[in-house]
């Protein structure tokens, strides 16, 4: 991490502990909005106005808060409005590394080697996790967010007429229900894996990995009525919080962050709402198990020897592209 601008220690899953040993996410530090007309959003300072060209998004494929975020930028045809890098997908003792890895990208905009360079450049003086998702803004060579929460909503609205109206991924309708399945999705599911992965006592562990099963049995029984998504009748920013963990729960989550009461093959309404999202256009491209499965078992803290495994056999990897599916270690 980062303190005062100078690379302190060797990169470390846990951030930090609660008192039962539990593991407690870094709270996100830049939180200016890209607005339509530049006004200050919902956080932060004004003066981020929507234009073709002037942000970029830095992602790492491996990580499911990056990853909703490139489906929004997807679902709202901003392809061509908001640039993209990807970094590695291994995890290495200083982070997240630009480089060769296929599918990855040297950062050509800044010439970064390492992210934390972008967050030194935003703040000289930065303390702290130098995470992705990054919003970047090329006119004022700095970060404007880096919560991928906000950067959804920011790609739903924050672009005005540059964005498509195909999605409405918070419909005002909608937004208090979205809001409230959110706040336990997150604590519970998408969190709660890496709760559960990342717990250093029994106590902590066992509380996430009833979170975790609770959830995706909470889930399996709201969708046993054949409903397209879990919020009234279109694709919310909800759908794709439960789909980036869904998309690496087997291939990851089940295996090194002992999550494995039962797979997402044996949710049957599950499955076909993982299968649904990747029938979505634009969505399976953003899913690189090859990139999933070597990130996550990087992870020297829980695989020390870096042995990628080769299964499991994903029936739904079908809907990806040939050149994102992993096809066990690389050399």
């Amino acid at each position: 991490m980062l303190v005062n601008g100078k690379w302190s220690e060797n990169w470390q899953p846990v951030q930090a502990k609660d008192a039962k040993g539990g593991f407690v996410r870094q709270t996100s530090s830049f939180r200016n909005w890209i607005t339509p007309d530049g006004r200050p959003g919902p956080t932060g300072e004004g003066g981020f106005a929507a234009a073709k060209g002037r942000y970029h998004l830095y992602v790492a494929l491996i990580c499911p808060w990056a990853s909703r975020t490139l489906i929004a930028r997807s679902l709202k045809g901003l392809e061509d409005v908001v640039s993209v890098s990807v970094v590695e997908p291994s995890l290495t003792d200083q982070g997240w590394r630009f480089g060769l890895y296929p599918g990855a990208d040297f950062d050509t905009l800044n010439g970064a080697t390492w992210v934390y360079e972008l967050y030194t450049r935003a703040n000289p003086h930065y303390t702290g996790r130098a995470t992705v998702p990054i919003l970047w803004d090329k006119e004022k060579q700095t970060i404007v967010n880096n919560e991928s929460a906000d950067i959804v909503r920011m790609f739903n609205s924050g672009f005005g007429t540059l964005a498509s109206s195909h999605y409405d991924l918070y419909p005002e309708t909608l937004r208090g229900d979205i809001d409230a399945l959110n706040d336990v999705l997150y604590a519970r599911l998408n969190n709660g894996v890496y709760r559960a992965g990342f717990a250093t006592t029994q106590q902590a562990y066992d509380e996430a990995f009833a979170d975790v099963f609770g959830m995706l049995d909470t889930l399996e029984e709201c969708l046993s009525s054949g409903a397209s998504w879990l919020i009234g009748e279109q694709l919310t920013e909800s759908d794709i919080r439960l789909f980036v963990t869904l998309v690496r729960f087997d291939a990851a989550y089940h295996g090194l962050f002992k999550c494995n009461l039962r797979r997402i093959a044996d949710y049957p309404n599950l499955t076909r709402h993982l299968e649904r999202m990747l029938t979505v256009k634009g969505v399976a491209e953003t899913v690189n198990l090859d990139h999933i499965k070597h990130g996550y078992y990087s992870i020297k803290t829980l695989n020390p020897n870096g042995i990628v495994p080769l299964g499991p056999d994903l029936a739904w990897a079908a809907h990806l592209p040939v050149a994102s599916r992993s096809s066990g270690a690389q050399t």
